[in-house]
């Protein structure tokens, strides 16, 4: 089965041919971060405009690379929330528009399920349950994955996400937009024992995140530095940051895997490509005996593969949408 699958959430319009779930036939990303750089973050009216002016050539380049044609496809895949709404909608109305332009069913992907089936895409032999730390500047969730419909979400942030942190200290530090890799960047000649920044367990089960809390604490050091006539090191700040994130994703998702009695687990979203991130969670992972999964990092960032492998099993499971599919900025998983 060979779906055409669209992905429009953010600031990339993508497009690919995903065969029978996991066999990337094309996947083609038209990212606009540089135009975005130039505001230290996306702006959704500009995101959207630039997505209607992308998808009909990326769609095209989905197919060309794969030496196809609509007519080979089987069935349409998007995404249709959670994002921006604008930018959604226009992924998803191009999406209806050839749906019933081919004849070919319409299959409604959450974005965060995407992300998560990233993971089949790099290894098709891992296989539900495990658990999976859903990490970018959108989202921060830990969800039990029991298989390929059913998804229980453990925890997730109650303010600012991962990705949406490290955007906001880089901007302070100067470092600009994105702000994971200019801190990752930067980290590389720090210090991470430099600076204490608090570690902060959320929610009933310790499970829940809060990042607001380390990013403050990353201001009123600058601020209280900068008083006081302090010259700051940016390399030390970036290190003690990146390492404060880092020991929260990794302690809650080891912890609720040993709770949950799981002994596999996986990394997805954006944050996912974060080297600390993933050496630490795979040193955790090593004494714990756990297998652990994460995509590459083209597979990391939004694309449209990964909405492609989702597609296929929300299809197996009967999830078939028709053209009164909306956009959501927010929808539950």
């Amino acid at each position: 089965m060979k779906i055409l699958a669209i992905e429009s959430s953010c600031d990339e319009t993508a497009a690919a041919v995903v065969e029978d779930g996991t066999n990337i036939l094309s996947n083609v990303i038209n990212t606009q971060i540089e135009l975005h750089k130039l505001y230290g973050g996306v702006v959704p009216e500009i995101a959207s405009r630039k997505h209607i002016e992308n998808i009909s050539a990326v769609v095209d380049k989905a197919l060309d690379d794969c030496n196809l044609t609509f007519e080979d496809i089987d069935a349409v895949a998007v995404t249709y929330g959670p994002g921006l709404v604008g930018a959604l909608l226009v992924g998803v109305s191009y999406a209806k528009g050839l749906s019933y332009s081919l004849d070919k069913p319409l299959i409604p992907v959450h974005h965060i399920k995407g992300h998560i089936c990233a993971n089949y895409l790099e290894n098709p032999d891992f296989k539900p349950p495990f658990i999976c730390l859903v990490a970018s500047g959108g989202h921060s969730h830990i969800i039990y994955v029991k298989s390929y419909f059913e998804y229980d979400v453990i925890a997730k942030t109650n303010d600012d996400a991962a990705g949406e942190a490290f955007d906001k200290v880089s901007r302070v530090l100067g470092f600009g937009y994105p702000g994971g890799p200019q801190i990752q960047k930067a980290a590389e000649s720090g210090n991470k024992y430099a600076i204490n920044f608090p570690r902060v367990n959320m929610g009933s089960n310790g499970f829940d995140f809060s990042f607001s809390g380390v990013k403050t604490s990353v201001l009123n050091y600058i601020h209280n530095a900068e008083q006081k006539g302090i010259e700051i090191n940016k390399n030390d700040i970036a290190a003690s940051f990146q390492q404060a994130v880092v020991d929260v994703l990794s302690d809650h998702l080891i912890k609720a895997a040993e709770q949950y009695c799981v002994d596999r687990i996986a990394l997805a979203g954006g944050v996912a490509s974060n080297i600390p991130l993933r050496e630490t969670i795979s040193d955790k992972a090593a004494e714990k005996k756990f297998e652990f999964c994460y995509p590459r990092s083209i597979l990391c960032t939004d694309n449209a593969a990964m909405i492609g492998c989702a597609g296929f099993y929300e299809y197996q499971n009967g999830n078939i949408a028709d053209l009164s599919l909306n956009a959501y900025a927010n929808l539950d998983i």
